[in-house]
């Protein structure tokens, strides 16, 4: 039956199914602190002392002895109390089946992403996500106290700014891409939905500890891989691949800028549904890109007067779309849910199927 024909994927081997099921090394459970009066005191102690002094990064690493005041004292020794470890293991991948000739039959997956390194990438998109997202990103080392600043000064004023680095999200994604990982999709924490400040300053400290880990250039290909770009395409290579298919190591100017732009809000800047949203978005990426030195103001001119266009390549996702192999693809499915050597149960099973790293 369908001899010539075998299933392959990255959970062959139980020795990298261990490893894919391994979860990060992180305090996941808030801590029952975050909801007493005291320690929402401290927090806005913490927030108001080093934001009249301008000193935020100082009171986030200098040791508290070192700051004068017992609200900050308190406020410092609180922050210091708050979880530094973040285990970063690669985001998920699809699960493919293939043939014996090597043809793929069918790729499984929750979400859409190829990784791909930072060379693999268009400078484009390194210079426009930078530019867009965290102009100081290579000066900071994780929190940028000059646009925390910026931001309640924003906020003062009634105008909506956002404050988080590319470290910051990096940091965000990591903890909610293992959450889903774990099936617990419900703990995922969203800005503006269910994050509290005492979630925000946890992403602080595992922020600054892992500038002390990795370089800037790995954490931004990091940031790059993980980042959700709507319909269900994560990373650059996959959103690149789904709305003009190309690689991310081709994407043009104007393409790199219109992908940095639907970072920030995937739905209301798809290039697709929203041109001319997709284009006014664009559009600014490319003049921060122009006014930090990034590009010259005859790609500027040249990147403006492209119309944005979209050569979408849907994914080929479950067996549906394996042609005369629909049926085997089926019967491998069935064995891999099925299988207790891939989770306890058939969720588990078909999470960690859909989600190899």
């Amino acid at each position: 039956m369908m001899s010539g024909i075998v299933a392959y994927s990255h959970l062959v081997m139980k020795e990298r199914l261990a490893l894919a099921g391994k979860v990060v090394n992180m305090v996941t459970r808030r801590n029952p602190l975050f909801d007493t009066a005291t320690t929402l005191g401290k927090i806005l102690g913490f927030l108001g002392v080093s934001a009249i002094c301008g000193v935020l990064v100082a009171g986030l690493l200098v040791p508290a002895a070192a700051v004068s005041g017992s609200a900050a004292s308190g406020s410092i020794q609180f922050f210091d109390t708050l979880p530094a470890e973040l285990q970063v293991n690669p985001p998920s991948q699809a699960t493919t089946i293939l043939a014996a000739d090597g043809s793929q039959i069918a790729s499984i997956y929750s979400e859409n992403r190829t990784r791909v390194s930072l060379d693999q990438m268009s400078p484009f998109i390194k210079d426009a996500i930078v530019s867009v997202e965290d102009s100081r990103f290579y000066e900071h080392g994780g929190i940028d106290a000059t646009g925390i600043m910026r931001a309640i000064v924003s906020t003062a004023r009634g105008q909506k700014q956002g404050a988080s680095t590319i470290t910051q999200q990096y940091v965000n994604n990591v903890i909610n891409e293992s959450l889903v990982s774990q099936n617990k999709g419900a703990d995922v924490k969203l800005n503006g939905v269910n994050k509290g400040v005492g979630d925000k300053l946890r992403e602080m400290k595992l922020s600054i500890a892992l500038e002390k880990k990795f370089s800037k250039q790995q954490i931004l290909e990091g940031y790059l891989n993980i980042v959700f770009f709507n319909k269900d395409a994560y990373g650059i290579e996959a959103a690149s691949r789904l709305f003009f298919s190309t690689s991310a190591k081709d994407l043009t100017l104007p393409q790199a800028a219109l992908l940095a732009g639907v970072v920030n809000s995937p739905s209301y800047y798809d290039p697709v549904t929203n041109p001319d949203h997709a284009k006014q978005r664009r559009d600014l990426v490319l003049g921060l890109m122009l006014d930090q030195g990034k590009i010259k103001k005859a790609d500027y001119d040249a990147a403006i007067a492209t119309p944005v266009t979209t050569k979408v390549t849907q994914p080929r996702q479950g067996c549906p779309y394996s042609a005369t192999a629909a049926y085997f693809c089926d019967y491998v499915l069935h064995l891999l849910y099925n299988n207790p050597a891939y989770g306890a149960t058939i969720d588990d099973r078909v999470n960690r199927v859909s989600r190899v790293a």
